[in-house]
């Protein structure tokens, strides 16, 4: 009998408008013939869950995630595929209730996302493994922003970004210390924290990794150029920039990176798919995000990795489903 799959997607945050492309791209990908495949969208307000051929809408029962079709069908999920880029499906809280419902899922577990999510604390974290990180301070709401003393920690230029959050929203690279309060101002507007990290100069790469049942696969790297001031939203969803994947690396470099990627999957303890974004400086890769929600969309960069290792996003997507809903947790 095929098996229920949520593609979940929508969130509370303004990364809801590429949630829901990833869930496009996502929902291409799903082999059909192997499952019923439905797209869940959750959002502060409602749950639902989207039926195609019937052209409806209709709720999620949130008590064992399932829902009533318009035949008076009732359908429990199987599985979830999880899309939200941000809260609550990216930070570990929708994780911990699927882990509740004993539904498996595709995605880290809770520790490794509220790790993930929380930029500052990722980095610190694997700083202390000796990966190399950018310089960066923390500020809360109510701490006060002291530009003078940010610039003589860090220097100039700087970034501003929220600490809890992606797709470069809310993101701003400071040249002037009469900017820097504004950006903060920004970045809170996204979240409760922010990071501000110090300027780094060199070639922007990133890697995909993900494991299942039949071990591990690092992907080729995709090499990030653009000609704006850093890879922003234009850059990454209004095609203001050159991905090339293969990146242009030597081997030596390549399989450095790739062995940190697989490292750092192994450190914080990854499930599904990851992408981890770093700075070349040199020959020496600098950290600056681990992605445990990557962008799904045909043009993404782990569909660009994929297709340029030989590799199927079907035949992924599935061995990933396959895998854990075979994992027997106690």
């Amino acid at each position: 009998m095929k098996k229920n799959v949520a593609i979940v997607w929508g969130g509370y945050s303004s990364e809801i408008v590429i949630s829901e492309k990833s869930a496009a791209g996502i929902y291409s990908f799903m082999d059909k013939e192997k499952y019923n495949v439905y797209k869940v969208r959750i959002d502060r307000t409602s749950w639902e869950v989207e039926v195609e051929d019937q052209g409806c809408f209709y709720p999620v029962d949130k008590n064992n995630f399932s829902f009533t079709d318009g035949n008076g069908r009732s359908i429990l999920f199987n599985f979830a595929y999880i899309t939200i880029h941000g809260t609550p499906g990216e930070d570990g809280t929708l994780q911990g209730y699927f882990d509740m419902l004993g539904i498996p899922y595709s995605n880290c577990g809770v520790l490794a996302s509220a790790l993930t999510f929380n930029k500052f604390t990722c980095n610190s974290f694997l700083k202390n493994f000796g990966i190399r990180v950018a310089d960066s301070i923390l500020l809360r709401k109510n701490d006060p922003c002291q530009p003078n003393e940010i610039i003589s920690r860090l220097g100039l230029p700087v970034f501003v970004k929220p600490n809890l959050g992606g797709s470069s929203f809310a993101t701003t690279k400071v040249k002037e210390s009469v900017q820097l309060v504004k950006a903060v101002e920004e970045a809170f507007r996204e979240a409760p924290e922010v990071i501000i990290e110090s300027f780094l100069q060199g070639t922007e790469v990133t890697c995909g990794c993900f494991k299942t049942d039949k071990g591990m696969t690092v992907l080729p790297l995709t090499e990030v150029v653009t000609t704006n001031e850093f890879f922003d939203f234009d850059a990454k969803y209004n095609g203001q920039v050159e991905e090339i994947t293969p990146a242009r690396l030597s081997k030596e470099i390549t399989q450095t990176i790739q062995e940190e990627t697989e490292r750092i999957y192994r450190l914080i303890g990854a499930k599904g798919i990851i992408r981890v974004d770093y700075i070349l400086i040199g020959n020496e890769p600098v950290l600056l995000e681990v992605n445990t929600t990557p962008g799904m969309t045909a043009t993404s960069f782990i569909p660009q990795q994929v297709n340029t290792a030989g590799l199927s996003m079907t035949n992924i997507i599935s061995e990933i489903i396959e895998t854990e809903m075979n994992q027997v947790y106690f």
